[in-house]
């Protein structure tokens, strides 16, 4: 079942933010230990996923690539433009907490290089590995947003099993039409080159680095395109 990561991703938002709401006091050391944890599980992931590659060079320019493009582009900065465009707009409703938690919480799940690779990695090969990290990072989360931004968080599970599901129904139509052969070669080198965001994303949750993962989004594309050509060359 592909979207079975999807759809645990949005059960533990849910229920992630009945429980900050149950318990909304939480001592902020053990909210800080508890983000640290989830960090390095995600680190020792994204580790796992990088050395499978079967020519890291692949990997390298990928990245290298797509970084080029993704601060061409200003990927991050754009995500961040229309996050604001968004809590403006439905700030100004009037519906007060919620409103501003449902938001909050969206761009946060949502905006993000674990989303997408995890979402390919379900619809491509049923490996919900990546979105079942994702999915107790963002209980976590929710269950911390929503001691602060109220119950509002809740209705974030719902942008996010769209997303992550049309990525997922899309992979899917993917896999049928590209050769199996190109296809396992592009999901071994997309694997790795995820796994290095992957790790950076750990390092940016316990704080070691701000790195603009989003901006590194492309190199997605460019794996496609670097497999693609050595496929039909040789």
């Amino acid at each position: 079942m592909f979207l079975l990561g999807t759809l645990v991703n949005g059960l533990l938002i849910i229920v992630g933010t009945i429980l900050g709401r149950l318990l909304n006091r939480i001592p902020e050391q053990m909210k800080t230990t508890v983000m640290y944890g989830i960090g390095l599980s995600v680190m020792v992931l994204g580790l796992q996923m990088g050395l499978k590659s079967d020519n890291f060079l692949i990997v390298i320019i990928s990245l290298v690539v797509g970084a080029v493009i993704g601060e061409l582009l200003k990927l991050e900065d754009k995500l961040n433009d229309v996050g604001k465009w968004l809590e403006s707009k439905v700030g100004s409703n009037g519906k007060g907490s919620i409103s501003e938690g449902f938001v909050t919480a969206t761009l946060i799940f949502v905006i993000g290089a674990m989303a997408i690779i995890g979402a390919l990695d379900s619809g491509i090969r049923g490996d919900h590995d990546v979105l079942y990290t994702k999915s107790i990072i963002d209980g976590f989360t929710a269950l911390i947003l929503s001691t602060t931004l109220g119950i509002g968080v809740i209705f974030s599970a719902v942008p996010v099993i769209l997303y992550e599901g049309t990525i997922a129904l899309f992979a899917t139509q993917i896999n049928q039409i590209v050769p199996k052969v190109l296809m396992n070669q592009f999901i071994i080198e997309m694997t790795a080159t995820g796994g290095i965001m992957i790790f950076a994303i750990g390092l940016n949750l316990i704080g070691l680095t701000k790195v603009k993962v989003a901006n590194l989004l492309p190199g997605i594309i460019v794996v496609g395109i670097i497999v693609t050509l050595m496929y039909y060359i040789n």
